[in-house]
């Protein structure tokens, strides 16, 4: 009977040590009303269930999101979950630090995620190597109050359009008709997916380490040089040039009419329109004569970091399958403008009664965008020390814009500044087989 009294104690107390809660961090790089989103979803879900508690920790900014969990991970001090955003999906894929999402959850109905969603953290054999999360893509913004008071009635969808409003706005007194920070997610990386033009050969690397740049060759090499010439005419600002110091606040407070940028934007932009503007937006716009593609999947999406115990594994499955429901996504979309990642998503909001309320402008407008036609050259980028490469292409850009060199000769630095990057990284995988 002792024996037996025993072995029933042993039984309960291993039960309560399997039922403790599994205590799993998650890093993230965002601020402003996506942070608050991202620590409200974190509080609901710690609230909803006692088998695990997940704390939320911000990092500032997605480089040093990654550059931080990089070096804990060789520490051996890293989180369970890990937020990387677009542009250091390849560095992640290959620094054996994360495993693939859909080897942890192989249950999940991935194919449920929208194409424009999965494809940029797809392997190239289709696994997704980790969940879309806060997802956006590039929208076109326009004050039609101030459009209006200029004479121009129809939202323009053309370039061409967007610079005859412009000359409109500028002829009526309007000191800043379109804004832009020429920043390489909108006027490079944006702009020739749904141009349907490479970055880069291989595919924009998904075919091989060996890719080189293309960019300066295509037809954006001539959008950059209009943006130059229609800044020169006054018809577009940089950050610089607009009384705020950036674009988007240069927007939102009536300063300039029309501008590019993410769907995560909209939220703020739309409140602070309230009482004062009325805002519009759309698909970002194309050249005639182009057939319009997919724009790509922006924000940032989360890795499950290796060399963790079965139960912080767990709990990451159990967060991961949290923040997948539609109702957090419709959530995170009615808080930040982020775009729903899986189909199920839009029924739920049809069902919600709130379909067409402004909370939920940018869903499926965001899908939509992401899910026109794609080609090879449209799946994403898959190009090493890619956040590198940005950099450089601001540089060299901006010497452009403030009349250093021709638009052309920069693009030119840019490209053979990039390839050095590529070769580079190159030679640090070689040997290592692409995902």
């Amino acid at each position: 009977m002792k024996i037996s009294i025993l072995a029933a104690a042993a039984a309960l107390m291993a039960g309560a040590c399997s039922a403790q809660a599994a205590n799993i961090e998650f890093w993230y790089g965002n601020t402003g009303a996506a942070e608050k989103a991202i620590q409200d979803q974190c509080a609901a879900f710690n609230a909803a269930q006692s088998a695990h508690h997940v704390t939320c920790v911000g990092q500032g900014s997605y480089e040093v999101s990654m550059q931080k969990a990089i070096a804990a991970f060789r520490a051996k001090n890293h989180p369970v979950l890990i937020q990387f955003f677009d542009a250091g999906t390849l560095d992640l894929m290959l620094s054996d630090a994360v495993v693939p999402v859909q080897d942890v959850l192989p249950e999940v109905k991935w194919d449920n995620y929208i194409a424009g969603a999965r494809a940029y953290y797809e392997t190239s054999g289709g696994k997704l190597f980790a969940q879309p999360y806060n997802s956006s893509t590039l929208l076109f913004y326009t004050n039609k109050t101030e459009l209006e008071k200029a004479g121009v009635t129809k939202t323009p969808t053309t370039w061409e359009e967007i610079i005859e409003a412009a000359r409109k706005l500028k002829a009526a007194g309007h000191e800043c008709p379109f804004t832009t920070d020429g920043d390489t997610w909108r006027v490079l990386e944006q702009f020739s997916a749904r141009h349907g033009l490479p970055i880069a050969s291989k595919h924009n690397g998904f075919d091989g380490l060996d890719g080189e740049y293309v960019f300066n060759t295509t037809f954006a090499a001539k959008h950059l040089q209009n943006l130059v010439d229609w800044r020169k005419e006054g018809l577009v600002k940089l950050n610089a040039d607009t009384k705020a110091g950036n674009f988007t606040a240069a927007f939102n407070t009536g300063e300039c009419a029309m501008m590019e940028n993410s769907s995560g934007s909209y939220t703020a932009s739309a409140k602070a329109f309230e009482g004062k503007y009325e805002i519009t937006v759309g698909m970002a716009p194309m050249y005639k004569g182009y057939e319009r593609h997919n724009t790509l999947v922006g924000g940032a999406s989360i890795y499950i970091m290796k060399d963790h115990d079965k139960a912080e594994v767990e709990g990451a499955k159990a967060f991961l399958d949290f923040v997948r429901r539609p109702e957090q996504q419709m959530f995170l979309t009615a808080a930040t403008g982020y775009v729903p990642v899986t189909n199920d998503v839009m029924d739920a909001i049809a069902k919600s009664g709130e379909a067409n309320s402004p909370k939920y402008a940018t869903a499926a407008l965001g899908i939509q965008s992401m899910n026109q036609p794609r080609t090879p050259d449209t799946r994403g980028i898959r190009l090493g020390f890619y956040v590198q490469f940005r950099q450089v292409f601001m540089e060299e850009t901006q010497k452009a814009f403030a009349g250093g060199e021709t638009m052309q000769v920069a693009l030119d630095n840019a490209k053979k500044r990039g390839d050095e990057l590529l070769r580079r990284f190159e030679q640090t995988y070689n040997g290592v087989k692409m995902q």
